[in-house]
């Protein structure tokens, strides 16, 4: 499926979120700027509290930002009522839990989750049996379909809640920590299937410390001190400029400007920053 031209799934512009609590205001976001496109596997990754978690809360509109814009599925999350919100969870974003027994009732084999997942994004009965089995098939489980949950792997039950968060066609599936309970075998297997879901359009966002989560992943976005300290595209590692001039240096070159300061240097063919002589 084509992806170019589509728009963004998800954009995040000075995204501030503020808890509060006795002790005081916890700053977990600090004027982020993200932008996910759309058919893409993005990784989120960072230090505990770098503001991993917040930023997933946002992009599966499960929580708004104190400040800045954010967007899903081309609504802005800070104008919705909460019924509103919860219409654009239900039919617009799929989300899948760290530990795979989280994902899963006990109860219902692999149809019949898929069913369920279909059903409350009003998908036509039809339409959803035919798109389960499509799934099914393409994360190699269609032979596991008929079991429940305790009767397979922890691959086996990620690769479901995958396909119950796919199916419908939501505009953003955001993934917590998927891989968080797998060996590494079984970590290869999954994000190839999720590779193959993006080669249909999905558009995967997923916060991990594990760095064959994020080296499959098409674009990655570091997270510090809840603030982005670079991105990596295509092998390239990127500064983030937000919309006030400031840019985001990696850790390792800002402990070359100790003191704070840079010398800013315009040449012909780019910006030079070097230490103050």
């Amino acid at each position: 499926m084509r992806t170019e031209g589509r728009p963004p799934a998800a954009v995040c512009e000075g995204v501030v979120r503020i808890y509060w609590s006795r002790s005081g205001d916890v700053h977990a976001l600090k004027g982020v700027d993200v932008v996910v496109p759309a058919g893409r596997l993005t990784a989120v990754t960072g230090p505990s509290g770098s503001g991993k978690s917040s930023l997933l809360r946002i992009l599966a509109a499960q929580d708004r930002p104190t400040a800045g814009r954010a967007e899903v599925a081309g609504e802005a999350l800070g104008t919705l009522s909460v019924r509103r919100l919860r219409a654009l969870r239900r039919r617009h974003i799929g989300y899948v839990f760290p530990r795979p027994a989280q994902n899963l009732s006990p109860h219902l084999d692999g149809r019949e989750h898929l069913a369920l997942a279909a059903r409350f994004r009003g998908v036509p009965r039809d339409r959803a049996r035919h798109e389960a089995e499509e799934l099914l098939d393409r994360l190699g489980i269609a032979d596991r379909a008929d079991h429940l949950p305790g009767e397979l792997s922890g691959g086996e039950q990620q690769r479901l809640a995958f396909a119950q968060a796919v199916i419908g066609g939501p505009a953003l599936v955001v993934a917590d920590e998927p891989t968080g309970e797998l060996d590494s075998a079984t970590t290869a297997d999954l994000l190839a299937a999720v590779r193959e879901l993006t080669r249909t359009g999905t558009t995967v966002v997923l916060a991990t410390h594990d760095p064959l989560a994020a080296g499959a992943a098409d674009q990655v976005v570091h997270l510090r001190s809840g603030a982005v300290a670079h991105e990596e595209v295509a092998g390239r590692r990127l500064a983030v400029i937000d919309g006030d001039g400031r840019v985001q240096l990696p850790e390792e070159a800002l402990r070359r400007f100790a003191a704070r300061r840079v010398q800013i240097e315009l040449t012909d063919d780019g910006v030079v920053l070097r230490e103050p002589s």
